[in-house]
């Protein structure tokens, strides 16, 4: 397992009950995955480094977390060594490393997404913004790991972050504002196969009722109590299975995990963005719900095998997960902290670390997500809080609402009957 965060310790401990995995490692890894597998070192960054500790640890499987690997070439660099890979190529990772690139692929395939526009000069955007808004959606071309995103209603507010990335050199996507809910959908991908998982939703604001900047994600929950009959399926069709079969016509097949991100308008679900790995903290209520052994799951994905594989099973009920994070956070995070009650059960770490007294302390942005389950949205919300409640990191801050609105039955899709069941 190559990463260091929630999602890495949520697909790590998924994969430690499947009785298939003899052994596990997790590079370069955090606090809590060192209690289910080897810790290892390694630059994340170095595609190289990556395949050649792969090779030296005998691995039969290489999952890949994040995002910045799989965009450099980790995945090439591990398939050239002869590992089978859960990760896209470097050349399918830019549907999430170039969102212009992804709009282009969707353009191709006919995939309904946001009205969009690519500024890579200042003197040019004064007139784009004219072309958009209110509401405005100013994001940067590249990785911001979910925070060079606005979504403002104010013009200046849109400028201003802008000029902050045309001024660091980095060309604007400035977009029309979706209306409707959103949904992240996971889907495996094996080049041609494409198997959904639950959809589920994130919180990407800081503070209760989506206030504040935007973040990494709060929080999330699945399944979508809200959500029309046949979601699922009309996404796979209408939207995942057409951008696949276009990547593998450009030569960019796609091999791992293809995240929609998508916002359920009036005209039915649009694209806001593709990404290229585990979403992260969807993954942690999505993998809380599967039941289906994961590690031979995602091995038959590195090896073209998907179609073969007995479909998949899933626990009854609902998961939330609720991100503890650092005080300072989305800004400069607090780090060192001391954290207790980080070790009980539904605890994944993301940025932990132990120091050499064996205390658990801080060591990043969001420190920790805690995850519930229960028969119900109203449940699983209980025991997310209440295990919440039971850690304590000085300073730290939380969202309180994950998942309300959804149980409170407020949630609207645009154009829906009420009451129109869950997909």
């Amino acid at each position: 397992m190559i990463g260091s965060g929630a999602r890495e310790h949520a697909l790590l401990l998924a994969a430690s009950h499947d009785p298939a995995v003899t052994a596990l490692a997790c590079a370069p890894g955090n606090a809590g995955t060192a209690a289910l597998a080897e810790q290892l070192g390694v630059d994340v960054a170095a595609p190289a480094a990556v395949a050649e500790l792969a090779k030296r640890w005998q691995a039969d499987l290489v999952v890949i977390g994040p995002e910045v690997p799989l965009v450099a070439g980790a995945a090439d660099a591990v398939r050239k060594a002869g590992i089978p890979v859960f990760g896209p190529s470097a050349a399918a990772a830019r549907i999430e490393g170039s969102k212009a690139f992804a709009k282009d692929v969707m353009a191709t395939a006919k995939v309904p997404t946001a009205r969009s526009e690519i500024v890579d000069n200042p003197a040019k955007l004064d007139e784009a913004l004219s072309r958009f808004g209110p509401t405005w959606v100013v994001k940067d071309d590249g990785l911001a790991a979910g925070k060079g995103v606005v979504v403002t209603p104010d013009r200046d507010a849109a400028r201003a972050h802008a000029m902050k990335l045309l001024d660091g050199g980095h060309p604007v996507l400035l977009e029309s504002f979706l209306d409707g809910p959103e949904v992240s959908l996971f889907c495996l991908v094996d080049g041609r196969t494409v198997v959904p998982l639950l959809p589920a939703q994130d919180f990407k604001r800081v503070g209760d009722g989506d206030t504040g900047p935007n973040t990494g994600g709060m929080g999330a929950y699945a399944p979508l109590p809200w959500a029309p009959a046949g979601l699922v399926d009309d996404i796979v069709r209408g939207i995942v299975q057409p951008v696949v079969d276009e990547m593998a016509a450009r030569g960019a097949e796609f091999s791992g995990l293809l995240y929609a991100g998508l916002a359920i308008t009036s005209d039915g679900p649009q694209v806001i963005e593709f990404n290229c790995r585990f979403g992260d903290p969807e993954t942690q209520v999505v993998l809380a719900l599967l039941a289906t052994p994961l590690a031979g799951l995602l091995h038959a994905t590195a090896t073209g095998t998907l179609a073969e594989h007995p479909p998949l099973e899933w626990h009854p009920g609902s998961a939330v997960t609720v991100v503890i994070a650092a005080d300072g956070y989305p800004g400069v995070p607090r780090a060192g902290d001391v954290i207790t009650g980080a070790e009980a059960e539904g605890v994944l770490h993301a940025g932990t670390r132990r120091r050499d007294d064996g205390a658990v302390v801080s060591h990043g942005g969001r420190v920790l997500s805690v995850v519930g389950v229960g028969e119900d949205l109203d449940a699983a919300r209980a025991q997310a809080y209440e295990r919440v409640g039971k850690v304590h990191l000085s300073g730290s801050h939380h969202r309180t609402d994950i998942g309300l609105k959804a149980a409170r039955g407020e949630i609207i899709v645009p154009g829906a009957s009420a009451n129109s069941g869950p997909s």
